[in-house]
């Protein structure tokens, strides 16, 4: 509805999703309680629950590597359920720089980043990090060196990527609380970089 209340029609996915969750209830695979809560569930996540696994492995290096070789499981031994997905974790260095997309639609860890941002989904940003990420990163605002190689790594159905982004200098003794505050979701995404602010 617009603001004069005039009827919008709805958008091919829009008429998918309503479709499909009409056929659940009716067949009684779910309810619409259970649709609502988790939809709820998923609006209220936000990036907080990646920040705390990146800290983690910022400060614990025994995690770091668990969490680098299989990242469902480490994500799990902090109590934050994966259901049914792969999650490779790409960590930064100096030499490489991480990100993530998803060229056929717009797979994203939601579990721990909470909703894809807006232009994470846009058909520009799918096509064009791929063929020019170094172009694509500085329109969003992150230059990165030139000496410094980009990895592009693209989500799947069954698997999804997070960045474990360079921890930033000057951030030595910090508590996990702390670092976890500097890590924003688009530093996991990998067109942004922690930064400490004085």
């Amino acid at each position: 509805m617009t603001d004069r209340g005039s009827y919008q029609p709805l958008t091919y996915f829009q008429l998918m999703e309503v479709s499909l969750r009409e056929l659940l209830v009716e067949k009684g695979v779910v309810t619409d309680a259970q649709v609502d809560e988790t939809l709820e569930d998923m609006r209220r996540r936000g990036p907080e629950r990646g920040a705390r696994v990146v800290a983690r492995a910022w400060t614990d290096p025994e995690f770091r590597k668990r969490l680098l070789a299989d990242g469902t499981a480490a994500c799990e031994e902090l109590g934050l359920d994966v259901p049914a997905l792969r999650l490779v974790v790409v960590e930064s260095t100096p030499e490489v720089h991480n990100v993530i997309v998803c060229t056929l639609c717009s797979c994203y860890p939601r579990m721990l980043l909470g909703l894809p941002p807006d232009w994470y989904k846009s058909r520009n940003y799918r096509s064009r990090v791929v063929r020019e990420p170094r172009i694509v990163l500085a329109e969003l605002g992150l230059e990165v060196p030139g000496d410094v190689q980009i990895r592009v790594h693209d989500s799947t159905a069954e698997m999804r990527y997070m960045v474990l982004p360079l921890r930033p200098p000057g951030t030595g003794g910090w508590s996990e609380e702390r670092l976890a505050s500097i890590v924003t979701r688009d530093c996991m995404i990998g067109v942004a970089v922690p930064e400490v602010t004085r």
